[in-house]
């Protein structure tokens, strides 16, 4: 039908995008995904937050009925919602971060599948490439001195600020369960949380818990990634390169800004190196490397994220801090993002 057309279109005119292949493989997945009416309704939306009434007018629907459509997009997490002067706004959600994270109760074998052929084809090169980048890396907790840490750097500053908190399945591995992971990194370890109360949610956890998940995420050696702004971090993700779209962009496609490096890199002293291995292990974009029985890192490659730090038991290795010019400041938050993204992307002037 030409409403997943013009869906796909719709999608692709957000910052964060969309873009077509030559298998429309694109159009399966949103097949799988949206209802016909479904389809018909989302495309009608952008990236700009708007009343029921106006979506309605557009369409030639009673408001009401647009109202209830709407609210059904947003449950499902198909379209986003928020309140302005106690009025609800909704706009088209974006396919990467946002459609996709939401489809964890339908993401059976073969849409799976579609996924991957997307991104094999194109897909992840589309959204990935573009800058800036969906999400950064954030350094683990004690890889860095605390006066050398950018204050939108600290993910533990994040959590003690929080008031609520959850823990979500990873999308990322749970797609890869279903071809056949790679991995044994745990699938339950996504964190959210909000500086707002709320009422309780399935998946809530405390906040003592969320510090320990975190924790318990750097021992095994996976990457905090959030998203690429300064204010609003909503989310924490603990990537590995093996299952995570952004990182294996890295790693099995040659996307190198695919996530937005942390303003640190790794150095580690060959003469206290004892040689173990650990950090060549626990490196998830392989930056690492053993020569003449010492690890050494490639600065092109190195994310900053401390894994190799925090795993070292010789103090071997260390992250510094970037030169001052070569600091990448994240965009200052989520509206100024999109813009930056809509320019790069020549969508606006």
């Amino acid at each position: 039908m030409r409403a997943y057309e013009h869906l796909a279109d719709a999608l692709d005119r957000l910052p964060n995008g969309f873009p077509r292949t030559a298998t429309g493989v694109e159009i399966r997945i949103l097949e799988r995904i949206f209802s016909p009416q479904e389809a018909s309704l989302a495309s009608q939306l952008s990236g700009r937050l708007e009343a029921p009434e106006e979506v309605a007018r557009r369409i030639g629907l009673p408001p009401e009925e647009t109202g209830t459509q709407l609210f059904q997009l947003a449950r499902r997490g198909l379209a986003w919602f928020e309140k302005q002067e106690g009025r609800p706004r909704f706009r088209l959600a974006p396919f990467l971060v946002g459609i996709y994270e939401a489809q964890l109760d339908r993401l059976d074998h073969e849409l799976a599948h579609l996924v991957e052929e997307y991104f094999a084809n194109g897909g992840a090169a589309g959204i990935m490439q573009p800058q800036p980048a969906l999400h950064r890396v954030v350094p683990a907790g004690g890889a860095l001195k605390s006066e050398w840490i950018l204050p939108y750097d600290d993910v533990r500053a994040f959590l003690l600020s929080a008031r609520a908190f959850n823990v979500r399945d990873c999308i990322c591995r749970l797609q890869q369960d279903r071809l056949g992971r790679r991995c044994d990194f745990p699938l339950n370890i996504c964190l959210s949380f909000s500086s707002r109360e709320r009422s309780p949610q399935p998946g809530d956890i405390s906040q003592e818990e969320a510090l320990a998940l975190l924790e318990r995420s750097e021992e095994i050696g996976l990457v905090h990634t959030v998203s690429n702004v300064i204010a609003g971090v909503g989310y924490v993700c603990n990537c590995c390169g093996c299952c995570c779209a952004l990182l294996r962009g890295i790693v099995e496609l040659g996307i190198e800004n695919s996530v937005a490096h942390a303003n640190y890199y790794a150095v580690i002293d060959p003469e206290v190196c004892a040689g173990c291995g650990i950090c060549i292990t626990r490196c998830q974009v392989h930056a690492v490397a053993d020569q003449n029985g010492a690890s050494v890192v490639n600065r092109e490659r190195c994310i900053g994220c401390g894994l190799c730090v925090t795993g070292c038991s010789t103090g071997a290795s260390s992250l510094q801090r970037k030169p001052e010019a070569e600091i990448v400041r994240p965009p200052a938050d989520f509206a100024t993002w999109e813009q930056e993204r809509l320019r790069n992307r020549g969508l606006i002037d």
